[in-house]
């Protein structure tokens, strides 16, 4: 099954919400550190769990252009 930049952004903002800390009201355009309010260890730890329930690795340099979770998202889907 080829998935969608939708359904990889609904994956990831389920994922975050399973975290009682996470605001609830996060979008596909939520920023990850500014909205999230998550620090480097955070987003890489939030990474490797998306990582793992996704089955896909990212490498480190394609998540410095990922900014939101939309980013994210496409990262995700083009590495797929």
């Amino acid at each position: 099954m080829t998935e969608t930049i939708e359904s990889v952004s609904k994956t990831i903002i389920e994922t975050l919400l399973e975290n009682p800390k996470v605001p609830r009201n996060i979008s596909a355009d939520s920023k990850i550190i500014e909205d999230l309010e998550f620090d480097s260890l955070a987003v890489m730890n939030f990474v490797m769990e998306i990582e793992d329930k996704l089955d896909v690795s990212v490498p480190l340099d394609r998540l410095t252009d990922v900014r939101t979770i939309q980013d994210l998202a496409e990262a995700i889907v083009s590495l797929k």
